[in-house]
């Protein structure tokens, strides 16, 4: 199979689809790997070394071209969507819930389109999306202690406090990974931890995890508004998988946040859980609203892009190579972990929350194999 790795056009976008191991394994396979020139350079990876594992250099026009299978980081812009044709397999992060206008520009190409973000195993886990959540969680404590400085627009907390000053209050939404690894980095650091979650299990899990360092709430409309009010930085990590996140912190509960405190709202990318919260990028990632600085930049990991591109890549390669190697009709009725990361099928909506968010009903995947 011909596999095109084309550069991310995302602003602030670094990452890379495949690493030269990658290219390396793809082509020892007996796949042809294409990679856009400086596709790799955001994340320190130079083109020798991709074209001395077997894989050519080529301009964006011939990468798209060529490809049978595209392997990308984020979704497609407006450009790279005009370049899809019908059969053409698109592999990436794709968060559609939320993107209306993506889904349907997808589907009139005709591309088969498998997101990251659904592939998920019978568990419930998502081993695509996990890696970039333990990245995120980190960064989102690193980012918000950041835009807590009061030259950045924030209240002027040291959230580790000092002897004789309290540390600073950080409220996380949302146990799953992503929430869970930004709280290994607030602990860390000695900031007054809360993480609120609907599932009580998942609690007593976190309780455990950190011995007791972190107040563990569940997660309903009383104990958010009471917390919110007294956060110095609040983290949004819900997540449903392959959905729109739901909106827990409404503006209401905004308005009552102290001023200059922070908010960094891992969900943006599928819509956010707080009502205020609009993507941003990270050329330009903060705004205010009530005095609360915002941040929403939907691809953070990009922010450390060598350890997310490779973070990334160890998770997707196998998959990858299974839809080269096989086919993706193949590859999709022999591994049900790999068929829940089918969104699109040459015009069909297939996954439930993607469809539902446009107001219809999923096609059925069997049929559309078939």
């Amino acid at each position: 199979m011909n596999v095109g790795v084309p550069r991310e056009i995302k602003p602030g976008e670094q990452r890379v689809a495949l690493t030269p191991a990658g290219a390396r394994a793809l082509t020892e396979a007996g796949h042809r790997v294409a990679v856009e020139q400086d596709a790799g350079a955001g994340s320190g990876i130079r083109d020798e070394e991709y074209t001395a594992v077997g894989a050519e250099l080529a301009a964006v026009d011939e990468v798209w071209r060529r490809a049978d299978l595209v392997l990308k980081v984020k979704e497609p812009l407006a450009p790279e969507v005009a370049r899809l044709r019908d059969g053409q397999i698109l592999f990436t992060y794709l968060h559609l819930a939320p993107a209306p206008e993506l889904t349907r520009g997808l589907r009139a190409t005709g591309a088969i389109a498998l997101a990251y973000e659904t592939v998920q195993r019978p568990d419930g886990s998502l081993p695509l999306l996990t890696p970039m959540s333990e990245v995120a969680g980190r960064l989102a404590v690193q980012e918000g202690a950041f835009y807590l400085g009061r030259a950045h627009g924030g209240r002027g907390i040291l959230l580790s406090g000092v002897p004789g000053v309290p540390p600073g209050n950080i409220v996380i939404i949302g146990a799953g990974t992503a929430g869970v690894s930004a709280a290994r980095i607030a602990v860390g650091l000695g900031a007054d931890v809360s993480i609120l979650d609907v599932n009580l299990d998942r609690l007593r899990q976190v309780d455990d995890l950190f011995r007791g360092r972190v107040v563990t709430l569940m997660s309903n409309s009383f104990n958010l508004d009471q917390v919110v009010r007294r956060a110095d930085l609040l983290i949004g990590a819900v997540l449903v998988a392959g959905a729109r996140a739901p909106v827990l912190v409404t503006k209401e509960m905004v308005t009552q946040m102290k001023e200059g405190s922070v908010i960094v709202d891992i969900a943006v990318d599928q819509g956010g859980c707080v009502a205020t919260i609009h993507p941003t990028t990270l050329l330009d990632p903060v705004y205010l609203v009530d005095g609360v600085v915002h941040y929403g930049v939907a691809n953070m990991p990009a922010l450390v892009p060598r350890t997310s591109t490779f973070a990334l890549t160890n998770a997707t390669l196998p998959y990858a190579l299974e839809l080269a190697t096989r086919g993706v009709v193949a590859a999709v009725r022999a591994n049900p972990v790999l068929a829940r990361g089918v969104n699109v099928w040459r015009g069909k909506v297939v996954h439930p929350a993607v469809a539902e968010a446009l107001g219809e009903k999923p096609a059925p995947l069997d049929a559309s194999l078939s």
